[in-house]
């Protein structure tokens, strides 16, 4: 073989032939389709885990200002009143959260009370979920 026609046949050996690309993409997608789901599963998991924290969390904050106001809850209680400082009328201790996305679950949507409880005998500290529809299976109470 002469020189030239060793270079020629190197350089064409040196690309991805279609088949191999058509190949490799049909792997990488398979793989995609199969490890997608359980990614997203873990996802969902993860923010009710988190949600579940954040529920335990504004309850102790609720505890902590009504032992600090001396107040008794009432139906008209608002999270927000957890945001503002003392020298603007919140709890003596406040503000027990420092910023409004504290109130917020990890879908976006504001955390909720109900007084009575219906969990708890006093009142219940709830995210809706990932649904953002009250009383469904998915909801997230302390």
């Amino acid at each position: 073989m002469s020189d030239t026609r060793r270079q020629v046949h190197r350089q064409a050996r040196r690309a991805f032939t279609l088949v191999e690309i058509i190949v490799v993409v049909t792997i990488i997608a398979v793989l995609a389709a199969l490890i997608a789901p359980r990614l997203f599963g873990r996802l969902e998991w993860a923010k009710s885990r988190t949600a579940g924290a954040e529920v335990k969390a504004i309850e102790t904050a609720v505890n902590l200002y009504l032992n600090d106001t001396g107040i008794s809850l009432n139906s008209n209680f608002d999270l927000d009143m957890l945001l503002v400082a003392a020298e603007d009328g919140g709890g003596p201790q406040g503000p027990y959260f420092s910023k409004a996305d504290d109130i917020v679950d990890p879908w976006g949507n504001l955390y909720l009370m109900r007084v009575p409880g219906d969990v708890n005998y006093d009142f219940d500290i709830f995210s809706m979920g990932p649904d953002a529809q009250e009383g469904t299976e998915d909801d997230i109470v302390n």
